[in-house]
């Protein structure tokens, strides 16, 4: 193995760059593909993002799981093809082209033409491309970038066109003249699904307008309110609710007579508010005139508020009554405009008000604007018109009152811009009863990490799912491959472009709209019919990206066998936003096609959120460049950060790229000192004269160390554990266990097992423990390989050095089977045991201001379990008493001796469990006796008032009884679960020797590191006495001189001793330390030649 340099030297995103090299340079990703060629297919979708801004750190999440999983796939013996995939059309892709060419009205596309427009749209797609590539390449994700899939690629819509053709043949596609969310500023109808998380809170006019009620005696009038007044101008109709009270009243100061629902009274003006500016009225102000059903309104017409729609008279105008009129505000009486919202629609078509069909007067085109029927507000944006109508109204005579109102509204997600609803015809995929309860049946066959998505929040989106508005009104995108007759009698749905070839006897090239709208076909019953042609619309973009696992590899067309045996697809990941988006159109598509789930395995990751909690989104910046974060800390350490978080369980994370220096801080140094160790010692051994260090095989390796045996029953139990739950696809569990593992290793193999490392207990054992530790490395290293491939292929390549006969690169290794006969959990439960005294121990000296350095007579340790006092007084004695610098260890397994136990119930766990019996409960718990407790500790539970409680739900306190006669300032103890520990913090005069040579070693340590010096480095070290009397520091020398040596690698020699032609390489004087003064020089042995034999000669 090569030297390699200290840890502050080691630049992380510097050898990633040189892995990088290397893995171009034998092509790895391509060649790890072909070895596994002949394995079992992985098959795995890849969730296409839009190409039109550069990735932030929540795509490198998305990429990091993706490529975890598969890289695990891989070494786990599957082969998995990763092809990266484009999402090219729709709305973000335009949404660009209409800011850079200035497009405001869906008018300016059609004047500029659906071809060039489409080619611009087409040009803007491979704008990020290379950057796409750069930024996931050196997030360490291995995918093929050259065999990419692209939406727009004439393979992949036909596909589309297939998966359609396919549910137009099921009766499952209609099309249908419906109110729609629109968005004015992409000038098309979106989905409702994609309108879920984008309402804001927002400050809306309202208004409160009569409508007179014709033939009243007492010249009534209706009284409507709205929050949307640029609709008013569209009234058709006026609905109430069937069951309410509504009375006619009049009011006492103005005689204005009016009819609200009774519960809504109040929302009247009173005279006082009128005066004051204000809205909402008393009772008092008003007198009843008369109380009726709402159902009695039926049919009474009032006058219209504008005369846009006057030929309407004979069916518009009436009052008609809904359920959906409801009394948390307003009047109880709600204005429809048919044209501009759902209830409005479908309340008008059942009472006759207006026809099903494209007959409909839509007053507003498709920019928003007002149309030539709206004479007054004619070429009006509706929102900028509010203000002017209810000035209408109110010259009108018929504007109770104005003002504003708070609420949550929609706005587009992409141009954040208002939503309105508006009527238009747009094509429907069907889901019915039968569909749903189909999903919900095959999601059940599907596992989700984490799963509450799938049985909370998926599950709920699924049972209201309803039917699918897959046209858009727009030009760049996959178009309907529908034809149809200008009499609408004939329909031909094309499923291939053979199809529509040979029905048009057109050569085509391309699918986009520019190349197909004009291919026409003639109908099928004779020239007098005519020809058919394409409808305009194009494909919502989820339709394609939920056809993705067809289309991307051309299915049916091609890849025929490949799809059949390999579907469902075994893995998909993205963000929790998808639930209602690409895992949906997923879902949906598959169970229509097939009646099968489109894939098995799914995890759901949160969001990554800016610092100010923010979603990081391409269309606001707001995130530092992705390369800048990994150019500082490394792509492992980026990738550690983003998995060790709660966002691999669907919660979100503020992103903070002080969190990957932390990783490398806490994780990678750690390792990456515990591997140079092992290369410096190994070298040592070399350079001493043992030859080139050859590890032993870990199949062979046998040792009687038990901190060796220790850590091979840890590592083959993380091979088991990781296996499990990658299996499972739980990274939120993987990721800890692994860092756990990892500060294991650094902390208390290499911390405890350093003498022997360096050799200080014989060459023989020495190499015992190199072997183990190499093992280990190595292994570990092929474990976390799929979570950090820079790193453990840089160890990797040192590593396999020693070893013949091992792979290239560490990412053709087979992940590490299990070894089930290597591990033994008592070992690995006593030296946790071990650790926690330890902790405890430490803490205890904190709290007294006693530091490592100063020697205490003795620990007691206190735990009913005698195989751990065994093997804490046996095996693992001397690491205790070495850590904590102790000279005696003592147990006790009466755990009464030192303590008296309480028990003390758990509120927040009891608390919504027991609800009123809590308190009895509580009572009780307190009340139990130390043997009580002890029976409850060794049973794991107890019943009490009829509740059966377990170990999780009463917390046991330990409270230290100090022993006669001692203060709190001579013994103190701490305590953790079932461990107590005491430490004796009497001074003693024998501990005082030693505490001075833990602190020279400490001073000589220390000089050496400021010096440069490696640990294979030999040097002599020299003391010299700066006090007169010398005796004290020479009697501290003599007696500690078997530690010393142990501890320094060499003797502690008197200053009188040093030749005067040594080279000294440094030296530092110390004063008063333990009341001792001294000076250390480190000298490096030197010839000395006889100048005058020199000469003789």
């Amino acid at each position: 193995m090569e030297e390699v340099g200290e840890g502050k030297e080691f630049s992380f995103p510097r050898e990633e760059e040189k892995v990088l090299s290397f893995w171009t340079q034998i092509d790895a990703f391509k060649t790890q593909l072909k070895r596994t060629e002949h394995l079992p297919e992985f098959i795995f979708y890849d969730g296409p993002p839009f190409a039109t801004g550069l990735p932030h750190p929540g795509h490198i999440l998305a990429s990091t799981i993706k490529d975890i999983v598969t890289r695990y796939q891989t070494m786990t013996g599957h082969h998995v093809t990763r092809r990266f995939g484009w999402d090219c059309h729709g709305i973000p892709i335009e949404t660009v082209i209409d800011k850079k060419l200035g497009i405001e009205r869906r008018a300016q596309v059609l004047e500029m033409g659906i071809d060039k427009y489409n080619e611009e749209c087409r040009s803007v797609v491979s704008t990020f491309v290379e950057e796409w590539e750069k930024v996931i390449t050196r997030s360490g994700r291995w995918i093929d970038f050259k065999n990419d899939y692209k939406t727009m690629d004439m393979s992949f819509m036909e596909s589309v066109w297939w998966v359609f053709a396919q549910l137009f043949d099921k009766k499952l596609i209609y099309k249908s003249f419906k109110v729609m969310p629109y968005s004015t500023g992409l000038k098309t109808q979106l989905s409702n699904s994609e309108l879920k998380e984008s309402k804001k809170l927002v400050s809306d006019p309202d208004a409160m307008v009569t409508f007179p009620v014709i033939g009243d005696q007492d010249n009534a009038a209706f009284v409507a309110w709205t929050t949307t007044p640029w609709n008013l101008p569209c009234n058709l109709a006026l609905c109430v609710n069937p069951k309410f009270v509504y009375v006619k009243v009049r009011n006492k100061h103005n005689g204005r007579v009016y009819v609200v629902a009774e519960s809504l009274l109040s929302s009247l003006p009173s005279f006082a508010d009128t005066k004051k500016g204000k809205g909402g009225g008393g009772d008092d102000s008003y007198q009843v005139l008369e109380t009726f059903e709402g159902a009695s309104l039926v049919g009474k017409k009032y006058e219209p508020l504008f005369e846009y729609f006057s030929e309407f008279s004979s069916v518009a105008f009436r009052v008609v009554a809904d359920d959906y009129v409801t009394d948390k505000s307003g009047t109880g009486i709600v204005h429809l405009a048919p044209a501009f919202g759902e209830d409005d629609y479908r309340v008008c078509l059942e009472n006759n008000i207006v026809e099903e069909g494209e007959d409909l007067v839509v007053a507003v085109d498709e920019d928003g604007l007002f149309t030539e029927r709206i004479t007054h507000f004619f070429g009006r944006y509706v929102k900028d018109a509010d203000k002017d109508i209810i000035e209408a109204v109110k010259a009108k005579g018929r504007l109770v009152k104005t003002g504003r109102v708070t609420h949550e509204y929609p706005f587009c997600p992409r141009s954040h811009t208002p939503i309105i609803y508006r009527a238009l015809p747009s094509w429907f995929m069907r889901v019915d009863e039968q569909l749903k309860e189909q999903m919900l049946e095959n999601t059940k066959q599907t596992h989700w990490v984490p799963n509450y998505v799938k049985d909370k929040r998926f599950h709920n989106w699924l049972e209201n799912a309803r039917d699918w508005c897959i046209s858009r009104s727009r030009f760049w995108g996959t178009p309907l491959p529908i034809w149809i007759s200008d009499d609408g009698e004939e329909v031909v749905v094309m499923d291939s472009v053979d199809k529509l070839e040979k029905l048009s006897g057109v050569k085509v090239f391309d699918l986009h709209r520019h190349h197909i709208d004009q291919i026409t076909i003639p109908s099928s019953r004779g020239p007098e019919f005519g020809v058919l042609r394409r409808v305009e619309d194009v494909f919502d973009c989820w339709f394609e990206s939920g056809s993705m696992p067809y289309a991307y590899i051309h299915y049916p067309f091609e890849n025929k066998e490949l799809f059949e045996k390999n579907f469902p697809g075994h893995f998909v990941a993205e963000g929790l936003d998808q639930t209602r988006g690409w895992f949906y159109s997923l879902m949906v598509l598959s169970t229509a096609l097939f009646g099968k789930p489109a894939f098995q395995n799914l995890i759901c990751n949160g969001i990554v959120l800016d610092k100010d909690g923010k979603k990081m989104s391409k269309s606001l910046n707001n995130y530092p460049p992705t390369l800048e974060i990994i150019n500082e800390y490394g792509a492992d350490a980026v990738r550690l950060y983003l998995i060790n978080s709660p966002i691999v369980r669907a919660e979100p994370l503020r992103f903070k790229k002080e969190g990957a220096l932390g990783v490398v801080k806490d994780v990678f140094l750690p390792w990456y000192n515990a591997y140079r160790f092992l290369v410096q010692n190994a070298k040592r051994l070399e350079i001493e004269g043992s030859g080139p260090f050859v590890p032993t095989d870990v199949a062979t390796l046998r040792s009687s160390n038990v901190l060796d045996q220790w850590i091979h029953s840890a590592t083959q139990s993380l091979v088991c554990f990781v296996r499990q739950e990658m299996d499972g696809y739980r990274l939120y569990t993987v990721v800890p266990y692994l860092l756990k593992f990892l500060d294991n290793l650094t902390n208390i193999y290499v911390r405890f097992s350093r003498k022997r490392l360096k050799g200080r207990t014989g060459e023989d054992d020495c190499h015992i423990a190199l072997s183990t530790l190499y093992n280990v490395l190595l292994t570990s290293c092929k474990v976390m390989t799929p979570f950090t491939p820079f790193f453990t292929e840089t160890l990797y390549q040192n590593l396999r050095k020693v070893r013949e006969g091992s792979e290239e690169s560490i990412h053709y290794c087979r992940f590490p089977e299990a070894d089930k006969t290597r591990v033994e959990r008592r070992i690995e439960q006593s030296v946790a045991r071990m650790m926690t005294v330890i902790d405890l121990a430490r803490n205890i000296r904190e709290r007294h201001k006693l530091p490592l350095k100063t020697p205490l007579m003795e620990i007691t340790v206190v735990h009913p379990d005698a195989e751990f006092l065994d093997d804490i007084t046996g095996k693992l004695r001397e690491y205790v008493l070495e850590e904590l610098n102790v000279r005696s260890l003592v147990i006790c397994n009466d755990t009464l001796k030192y303590a008296s136990l309480k028990a003390e119930p758990d509120f927040s766990v009891l608390g919504k469990r027991l609800g009123k019996s809590m308190g009895l409960v509580a009572k009780q718990v307190k009340e139990m006796s130390q043997q009580d407790i002890l029976r409850f500790e060794e049973a794991g539970k107890v019943t009490i008032d009829g509740h059966t409680l377990e170990l999780t739900d009463i917390k046991i306190v330990r409270l230290f009884k100090r022993p006669d006669g001692l203060k709190d300032t001579e013994i103190d103890a701490n305590g953790d679960g079932d461990v107590l520990v005491l430490l004796d913090l009497r001074p003693d005069d024998s501990l005082y020797e030693a505490g001075v040579a833990r602190e020279i070693v400490n001073r000589v340590q220390k000089l050496r590191k400021k010096s440069g010096l490696e640990p294979t480095d030999f040097v002599e070290v020299y003391i010299e006495p700066l006090e007169k009397d010398e005796s004290a520091l020479q009697q501290v020398v003599s007696s500690q001189e078997q530690y010393i040596k142990e501890t320094i690698g060499s003797s502690l020699l008197p200053s009188t001793l040093m030749p005067s032609h040594a080279v000294i390489l440094s030296e530092e004087s110390f004063q008063n330390v333990s009341k001792l003064s001294f000076k250390i020089s480190l000298v490096r042995p030197a010839l000395k030649f006889n100048k005058d034999a020199i000469l003789a000669l």
